[in-house]
This record gives C-alpha cells, structure tokens and sequence, in this order.
C-alpha cells in the first residue's frame, strides 16, 4: 500500500466520536439522485438521520430524506451551512465544492471520499496522471488544452477525447477515428486516449473502511448504449475466466489501496482482445453498475457504502444469484410528465424487482429507473433481461 499523507492518516484515524448505535448520526449527502435516495433506503434500515442537499426541488431524495435542503452543492457558503452540523458528509456526485468540503473537515466534520481525492476524481487529467505515477495500467494518453491542441500534438487517430471536468452519463466524450471528426471535437481541456481494442468493459466496486479493510464485489459485465455512451445493461457475475476476474480485481484494489482511499469506489475497466485489464474511470460512490447488488448480493453497494463510512466492519459481497440490470432510460422523442408502459407484464415476471426513482418528468435517455432480474446463471440472466427490455417503455403522457 502507497504510504499516506500525514493529513490524511490523521483525518483518516480520528474517525467518528461515537458510533451509529451509541448516539443516532447525522450523515449529509450532497445531491439528491437516485444514488442518494437508494442510499437513504438502505440506511433507514439502520436508523440514521439523513439530510440531503440538492437544487432541485422534486429531487429523488427529496420526499424520503428526513431533512431536504434546496441549494446548490457548488455552492461555498451553502456547502458550509448544510455540514457544519454533521457527523459524516458523503456525495451521490462529482461536481461538488470541494474547497468547502475541505474547510468542513477542518471544523471536524468527517469528509467522504476526502476532498482532496475527490478533487483527483473531478478532473479526468488528474485521474490519468495518478494511473501513471502509480503504475496502474491505463489507456496510453496525453492532455491538451483546446481543439487545436489535438491535431498539433501528434497523437494519431483513432483516439477518444474526453473533457477533463463536467463530463458525466456518457456526456463529455467523444470518438475521433480520422481528422474527418474534428468538427465534433470539444474546444476544451481534454485528455486524449488511444483508442482501445475492446472484448468487454468491466465493472468492480471496491469498499474499505478507515481500519483498511478492503472488500471487492464480484466483477461485471456492461452492455453500453452507442446512442449515449450510458450503460444500457450489465450482467453479474461478469462471463470471463476466473483468472480475467482475478487480475480484474486486483486492478481495482491497487487503484483503493494507492489512493489510501476509504468509502466505496466504482472501477471501471476495459478488457482488451489481448486480455489486458486497463482502467478507465473511477466514481468515489455508489455506481450504476452496483444496483443489482441490492438483490442480487448478500450486502449491497448502498449497505457497504455506509458501513465503510461509519467505521463499521464490512458486509459480505458474495452473490446470491446471478443478476442482470437493465436502466430505465427516458424513451427517444418523449419529454414531459412520465408514464411507464408495460410494467405490469414485468411484474408477473418471476425474480424481477423494479426500481423506480420518483423523477416526475421524462425527456430522451434520462435514468427513470433500473430494473433487477434474478436467474440461476449469467447467461439466464441476459436472456431474460432482455424480454423484460422490451416488455417496457418509459414515455412522456400524450
């Protein structure tokens, strides 16, 4: 393990005053997404206060959390006011002050995924020079500052380009296969990665909590939208060789353990067609590719969440059943009140749970929900996945 900051060691060790069951905590959330409403399920189970901050009046949490603030997580001042008070803040999303998070922890307040990490992960450049500094295998790269940057650096086509900051759910990407796409190249801080010969892309979520344990949930398989770049599918466990998912996993940990970070951290990775594991991006939170574990698996993603936060020894991974997950994106050409079609056919379906996540209003491939199925192995899984996807579609009312 890469030796840790003295800071970080103290902020790290110092943990909670008390614990969850001595006195009932106050944890914070910052945004109010269907991550942080599936997180406030889990953690009512436990008994804990949640308090979430979002600018969105109708956000997800806000009819589920026991304190809703409205307010920008961007926000300095308002960042300030809404964690003072707190024992542990936590995020459900990238794009927060993390200058207001690291005053926070300064007063005491308990900061996780640590503002400075969390300032790494923001900033897509930071992440890949991290990677290269520690040896994690990575998509070779380079960063450039503008549109002119790309064809003055000499990289070579086929490449993808990435925007450093404010990049999420598939936005902030782009394919360039030949100087014939610069005219949808972003004009901006990017990085610049070499294409990749991709067999699958993977998934691994890692917890660890302050004392250094370190648990990692079965690896899994995406299936990616083109349309978006947004996952449209994932399987678990994913279909490779145990040996693929060893090194998968390993990968992942030496990404947690490098980093000294502590919560749970969402891997994303490449398998190449010459069986190299590279990662891609990481998320310093609950994961899409992580919702199946709320059936599928004896501790879910949101339960390891909150364990690693608050001190508390980690749950078990290991799968129950094998599982498939399918989102529920907003239907092409519909924007407006939401109506879901078919859910009815998908309830009669044995071993298939539905998530919906109380967004009022559709518009084309926004996350409405995900839908969990059960199977006896991941071929199954697939295979039924995809009837439920096409029993049900999310539209807009006529």
């Amino acid at each position: 393990m890469a030796t840790l900051s003295l800071a970080r060691m103290e902020n790290q060790s110092r943990g909670l005053q008390s614990g969850p069951f001595e006195k009932r905590l106050k944890i914070g959330i910052l945004g109010g997404g269907q991550l942080g409403r599936m997180l406030i399920q889990e953690a009512l189970d436990l008994d804990i206060n949640i308090s979430v901050l979002d600018p969105a009046a109708d956000a997800p949490c806000a009819g589920i959390c026991h304190s809703f603030v409205r307010g920008s997580f961007n926000d300095f001042d308002t960042v300030i006011a809404f964690g003072q008070d707190k024992d542990v803040v936590t995020i459900e999303i990238e794009n927060v002050n993390t200058d207001a998070l690291a005053e926070l922890e300064k007063k005491g307040v308990r900061v996780l995924p640590t503002p400075a990490l969390l300032a790494m992960v923001k900033d897509k450049g930071l992440q890949k020079q991290f990677y290269a500094r520690h040896n994690i295998p990575t998509a070779d790269f380079i960063l450039v500052e503008n549109k002119a940057g790309i064809l003055n650096s000499g990289f070579g086509f086929p490449m993808v380009q990435k925007l450093r900051t404010g990049g999420y759910d598939g936005r902030g990407v782009q394919v360039l296969r030949s100087a014939d796409d610069m005219d949808r190249a972003f004009d901006a801080p990017s990085v610049l990665e070499k294409a990749v010969d991709i067999a699958m892309e993977l998934s691994v979520i890692v917890a660890r909590n302050a004392a250094g344990q370190s648990v990692t949930f079965p690896v899994v398989e995406l299936v990616f939208d083109p349309r978006v770049n947004l996952v449209d599918l994932l399987v678990a466990p994913a279909r490779i060789s145990e040996e693929t998912a060893e090194k998968a996993k390993d990968v992942a940990l030496s990404v947690v353990e490098k980093s000294g970070f502590v919560g749970l951290l969402a891997v994303e990775l490449f398998l190449s067609n010459s069986g190299q594991i590279l990662v891609n991006e990481i998320a310093p939170r609950p994961h899409n590719s992580g919702h199946h574990t709320i059936e599928a698996n004896v501790t879910s993603q949101y339960g390891q969440h909150l364990r690693a936060i608050l001190d508390l020894p980690l749950g078990s991974p290991d799968t129950l059943k094998a599982g498939a997950m399918v989102n529920l994106l907003g239907a092409a050409g519909h924007d407006g009140a939401v109506r879901y079609e078919g859910m009815e056919k998908v309830l009669a379906e044995p071993g298939v749970f539905v998530h919906l996540y109380g967004k009022s209003h559709t518009k084309p491939f926004r996350k409405m929900g995900h839908i969990t199925i059960l199977a006896n192995s991941p071929d199954e899984a697939l295979e039924r996945a995809m009837k439920v996807k096409e029993m049900v579609a999310v539209k807009a009312r006529v």
